[in-house]
This record gives C-alpha cells, structure tokens and sequence, in this order.
C-alpha cells in the first residue's frame, strides 16, 4: 500500500517506540491509502453517472480518513462520517481536521452513530472499507444494513465495499510488512469453516524491541462475494459487481481494480463489491 501522508505532518515523527507510537498514525500508514480508494470510487462513479460524485458517507470512518482527504479533492465535496466509537473520533478531530482549511473543515461531518440507525442527507457514494461491515455477523443484519444505504443515495450512488478471502484467510498465519520506523503485523487467529467468523489482530513491533501488541482487532464473519452481491440484489440494488485487482509480472496486486466476472483461484485476495442505486 502507499505510504499515507497522515504520519508525516510536514515534520519529523522521531524514533517510534511501543510507548510514544500512535496506533492511529500507524495504522493510517500501514493500512489505509485514502488517495487510491478515492480514485477509485470517483473512477466508477463517473463511469456510471457521467459525472463526478461530490458528497460522500464513510461508514465506520473510525479516524475519517478518507473524509478528510475527500473534501481536499475538491471544493464542491462534501462528507460525512459515521461511527460508534468517540474515541477515533475525537482523535480525527485533534489531529486530522484541525490542519484542514476552515473551508475545507466546513465541508466535513461526524457523526457518532449506530450505521444501521443513522440519518444522513441522500450521498452520491457511501463506503464502508477495511472490511468493517464484516461486523455483522449474521444474514438479516448485513441485509437491514444494505437496506439502509440503499435509501440513503441518490439515484445513481454507490454503495462500496471491500473484502478479502482465499485459501490463506482460513488458517491462523501472521504477515508481517516494514515500515519507515515499525513494522505492522496482521495475525489471522483463527477461522471456523462452519460459522465463516474470524478473529484478527494488528499488532507493531518497533526497533527497540518493544511492540504494540493487540493494537486493533477484528471479530468478524468472513462474507463470500456471491454472498455479498446476492445481499445486494435482495434489498433492491441495481447492479452488484465486483472488481478484481490484476496483478504484475511478479504475481502480486498492482492496486488497479477491474470489474470482472470470472477469476482465478488466488491464495490470498482483496476485492471490491459495488451496489448501483
């Protein structure tokens, strides 16, 4: 993933330790590439409608990332973020929207809220990313959930999610990638192949030698594409479709992302899935 901007400040962070390190800024760094999911969603939105989406919902938004790099993407949008926790929410306050502009700040929304309670404006684009509405556990929630973003877009809007899978996401493994001054690691618990729930965790280990262990984790139902795109098509979506990450010559993702039909059997994946209102 690329290096997001959201650590760096225009300054020097310092040596990082388990004891002075933001999980946050980690996180931003090590998971979220606000710049590339834009493109994206902007990507296919034009696609469809002929024009450029300008007020976005970020569902579970945690920190607000992607809000705050939304209303920098252009003068006329607007976003709106929406999570249960006030603690990531006080932090984007503090650290992510205090250095836009006022005009920039005025544009931005947060919301403490249930997503599945929320009453927003009708959005041209809602996501929910990083595999968050994964959440939900069970059928009939995951469905009232599709239920209420369908209603809350405008004709035309999408509903964008992501999700991952492969053989690799059924064993417990721990991945581990560097970073400039930590290196993240992602540890897949475990995954029962009856129930489809897993537990993950995010933990950084530093130079020192000290780690953040359990910095964030993750009980969730590891939802499959069809199952994702049947939801979608039941409360009333237009269109589900799926787009798939090509790859270099190496055999990794090269980041572009597809909409495609069939595709081969991968040890481990991540995809996106699009509602069309």
């Amino acid at each position: 993933m690329a290096t997001n901007v959201a650590l760096r400040h225009g300054r020097s962070r310092g040596r990082l330790t388990a004891r002075t390190a933001d999980r946050h800024l980690l996180y931003s760094e090590a998971v979220q590439c606000a710049a590339s999911e834009i493109k994206f969603l902007r990507r296919v939105y034009r696609k469809a409608n002929g024009r450029l989406p300008l007020l976005l919902r970020e569902d579970f938004c945690g920190t607000g990332l992607i809000c705050a790099h939304w209303v920098k993407a252009g003068p006329a949008n607007r976003a709106i973020g929406v999570d249960l926790d006030p603690e990531p929410l006080g932090w984007s306050r503090s650290h992510l929207l205090s250095r836009l502009t006022r005009s920039q700040r005025a544009r931005v929304r947060l919301h403490r809220a249930d997503v599945l309670a929320v009453q927003t404006p009708p959005v041209d684009v809602i996501v929910a990313l990083n595999f968050s509405f994964c959440v939900f556990k069970r059928r009939p929630l995951l469905l009232e959930y599709f239920r209420q973003c369908r209603d809350a877009l405008k004709a035309g809007g999408l509903l964008v999610l992501d999700i991952y899978g492969g053989p690799e996401s059924h064993r417990p493994n721990k991945e581990k990638t560097r970073y400039q001054g930590f290196t993240y690691v992602w540890e897949q618990v475990r995954y029962n192949p009856i129930t489809s729930e897993a537990l993950n965790h995010i933990h950084f280990a530093f130079p020192d030698g000290s780690r953040m262990m359990k910095a964030f984790t993750y009980d969730w139902r590891l939802w499959t594409l069809a199952e994702l795109q049947e939801g979608l098509l039941e409360v009333g979506f237009r269109q589900a479709r799926v787009y798939w990450e090509g790859a270099t010559s190496e055999g990794t993702g090269n980041g572009i992302f597809r909409c495609r039909r069939q595709a081969e059997v991968e040890d481990a994946w991540v995809a996106y899935v699009v509602g069309f209102r």
